[in-house]
């Protein structure tokens, strides 16, 4: 911002309100393009056509994105990532079997749980009996979907094993050729210098007035564009 106000001469408050003015007209008319699908309308990619996998609805998995520190300590402490040893916000993505963003949750502190962010991001009353999710070994919450009538799948644990059963290891392998589309998503995401981060705080700072941060409008802008790419398949 203050190099904004640099190259234009203006101020720093006036660069601000342009910034956000743009950001909630893209995020109005953009942020549609993230959307549930209503139903299976199109073809399947070959990894998905399978006895296992057909029935997929979505592939979950979060990404982090870096945070200046927090001077809070409270927001400190809820924003630090173990995994990632920094500051963050966290978002659960999903992701179509044709590869397009469909779900994403509203940004939270880093050192929330994968479970949780699930459990409250409102991806389970999404889903319909029958519906399958893939999903990374860290989401170990089969039961939670299953009260939905849904089936989450996630890679089989090797931990304690020496070797695994061979169908174990068949369906491993799948997971990991059909997973591998979210990992590619979340890459064309991080390319976006934006999100690259350090986001500052006030970006990712909840106002009184609103719902949503800035951050999340930010992250909802950067998916529908990438869905307006070419496909990753």
């Amino acid at each position: 911002m203050t190099d904004l106000a640099y190259r234009f001469n203006i101020s720093q408050s006036s660069v601000t309100n342009i910034f956000h003015a743009w950001l909630y007209a893209l995020y109005s008319t953009l942020g549609g393009l993230v959307r549930w699908p209503e139903t299976d309308v199109c073809q399947l990619p070959e990894v998905f056509q399978n006895e296992v996998f057909r029935r997929v609805k979505c592939v979950i998995d979060c990404t982090e994105i870096f945070i200046d520190r927090p001077s809070n300590l409270k927001a400190r402490a809820q924003t630090y990532s173990n995994y990632k040893r920094h500051n963050t916000i966290k978002i659960l993505v999903g992701v179509s079997p044709t590869g397009c963003v469909t779900f994403l949750s509203t940004c939270w502190g880093g050192r929330v749980s994968d479970r949780q962010i699930t459990c409250e991001s409102g991806l389970l009353d999404k889903l319909l009996p029958g519906d399958v999710v893939l999903a990374d070994i860290g989401f170990n919450m089969t039961e939670d979907f299953a009260l939905k009538g849904a089936q989450l799948i996630v890679p089989a644990y090797t931990k304690g094993k020496s070797k695994l059963p061979k169908e174990n290891v068949e369906k491993s392998r799948k997971m990991s050729r059909a997973r591998i589309h979210i990992e590619r998503l979340i890459g064309r995401m991080k390319d976006f210098e934006i999100i690259k981060g350090p986001l500052p705080i006030n970006l990712v700072k909840r106002k009184s007035d609103s719902r949503i941060t800035a951050g999340d409008k930010i992250v909802r802008v950067v998916a529908a564009i990438v869905n307006t790419n070419d496909a990753i398949l």
